[in-house]
């Protein structure tokens, strides 16, 4: 059995940098990877966490279900929201989209 070596004519070896230019096409589509969806998630999710935590009595927010109401009173958890006059509905912080300007409701 003869086994053939392309370097055993005593030729130089292949340079080490090539392995580097393999991946460099690996590591800029990470680099594209974070810069186009995890870093604008992750600021999305702390925008939402601080204007969850904003949340006060009066304000005027819409629910993940579509829901618009005023902010009547602020727990631990949960927020209680009056959709209609002497209509309060408890919900959780979690599903408050976003706080809307004052008056929007009116205007609807």
């Amino acid at each position: 059995m003869f086994i053939s070596n392309a370097y055993a004519d005593g030729a130089a070896a292949a340079p080490q940098g090539g392995d580097f230019m393999q991946f460099l096409p690996l590591v800029a589509l990470l680099a594209v990877f974070y810069f186009l969806i995890l870093r604008p998630q992750q600021k999305r999710v702390k925008e939402q966490k601080a204007m969850i935590e904003a949340l006060q009595k009066g304000d005027e927010v819409a629910t993940v279900g579509g829901v618009l109401g005023k902010v009547v009173k602020v727990g631990e958890d949960n927020v209680a929201v009056e959709i209609s006059d002497n209509v309060v509905v408890q919900v959780q912080k979690a599903a408050v989209q976003n706080v809307l300007p004052k008056g929007t409701i009116k205007s609807i």
